[in-house]
Parts: C-alpha cells; structure tokens; sequence
C-alpha cells in the first residue's frame, strides 16, 4: 500500500466525526500526490459540508475533473455545491455532461437533475424526471428516496394548483 493510500483512508475514515484529523490527512496525502482527485473531492466537501465556502470548494472540485474527469467520485458532490450556491445553470450543464461519463452513477444524477428543477419551482418538470430515475436504478437503494420525492413534490404542486371555487349548492327548505 502506498502512502498516499494510507492517508487517504484516514482522511475517509476521519470525515465528518474528526474534521482536524481529516485536513490533516488530506495535507499529508496532497503532500504525496497533488494530483489525486479522491483527496482533492474530499477537500471540497469539507469546503462545502462544513465551512460554506462553496466557491473554496468549486475550485476543489474543478481542478479534480481537470486531472481527471472520470474521477466518478466528483461529479455528485460538485453538483451538489452548485446547487447549493444557486449556480443552477452550471448544474444542469454539469448534469448532463456527467450522465455521458461511463461508470457514472446514472440514479444519483437524475436525482440531482430532480433537486435542480425542485431548487427552479419547475415541479412538473422534476416529477417528469421520477419516471427516468426509476429507469435508471437497478436495485432499491433509491426507492424510498423516490417515494418521498414523489410525495414532495405531489405536495408542492398542490400547493401552487389554483383553487377552484366551490359552487354554491341550492338547498331547498321544504315549508310544512
């Protein structure tokens, strides 16, 4: 086992429960290989999940994907920061470029893709997408994940459906 493995693993094993640990582990792998994308994922979602820095974290993420870009581990987590710093475009564009990628987790994308419309209030347009979701997953990891999207979503939409007005019924009194 290489060195950078080592600290890889405890980086991994450290994160989130240890946060000092995980930097530390990062900075010693980084340290071995600036170049390894799985440290440098790791760095950007330390960026995002704890400090909120999402632009500290874009950067993170981008220079990963311009190693590699079939560094798979990537794409769900910088999606996910783009749709948290509303970079919604860039998501999308991100979204689609990722389902090209073979190996790419094709569920957790369409996931994502629901989230973008969800995150827009294009609520047909993210139940549209439940049906591909199911498509695309090949074991039931997501199926509650998808029945509570469904329900979600289903609430929203009532939501914003315009009332309709009640009509007004006739009661006949009947007079003795």
């Amino acid at each position: 086992m290489k060195s950078i493995d080592k600290y890889l693993f405890q980086a991994l094993d450290n994160y989130p429960y240890s946060l000092e640990e995980t930097i530390e582990s990062l900075d010693y792998a980084l340290s071995y290989d600036d170049k390894n994308t799985m440290a440098l994922c790791l760095y950007g979602r330390v960026y995002t999940e704890q400090l909120l820095q999402f632009e500290e974290a874009k950067s993170y993420f981008q220079k990963a994907l311009a190693i590699n870009v079939n560094a798979l581990e990537v794409y769900a987590y910088y999606i996910e920061t783009l749709l948290l710093n509303e970079d919604y475009d860039e998501a999308e564009k991100l979204i689609e470029f990722a389902m090209t990628v073979k190996g790419s987790n094709k569920a957790e994308l369409q996931l994502k893709k629901i989230q973008l419309f969800e995150r827009k209030q294009e609520y047909k347009k993210a139940k549209a997408l439940l049906k591909d979701m199911r498509l695309a997953i090949v074991n039931n990891d997501y199926n509650y994940c998808i029945e509570e999207t469904e329900k979600r979503l289903t609430e929203k939409l009532k939501l914003i459906a315009p009332k309709k007005k009640k009509k007004k019924s006739k009661n006949k009194k009947s007079s003795k």
